[in-house]
């Protein structure tokens, strides 16, 4: 771990541990399923070491042909956030559709 955090990192830090502490409380009452808490866990425990470790994502950037590390991190993320958006959609299809057939 650095010797010396920026206060931007531990703002990061105290907010991915807030929100794994949600997961992880959602999984333990059982509103989360065993896929989705692992999913999550890591999505933030990867967000913390990018955080920890800035040159990280560097390395990872120059490993995937990116030139620098907070590029490759939006670029991830982007992926991810049109991945859970079109889960979302097609859940939220799903449920007009068994509304439907419930209505009629």
């Amino acid at each position: 771990m650095p010797s010396i955090l920026i206060p931007i990192q531990i703002v990061l830090i105290l907010f991915l541990l807030f929100a794994f502490s949600r997961v992880y409380l959602r999984f333990r009452e059982g509103t989360v399923h065993y896929g989705t808490f692992l999913f999550w866990s890591a999505i933030w425990i990867l967000a913390m070491v990018g955080v920890l470790y800035p040159n990280f994502t560097t390395w990872l950037a120059n490993k995937i042909g990116i030139g620098r590390g907070a590029d490759a991190v939006i670029y991830i993320s982007l992926a991810i956030i049109f991945y859970l958006l079109y889960r979302t959609n097609v859940f939220v299809e799903n449920i007009r559709q068994e509304i439907t057939e419930l209505t009629r």
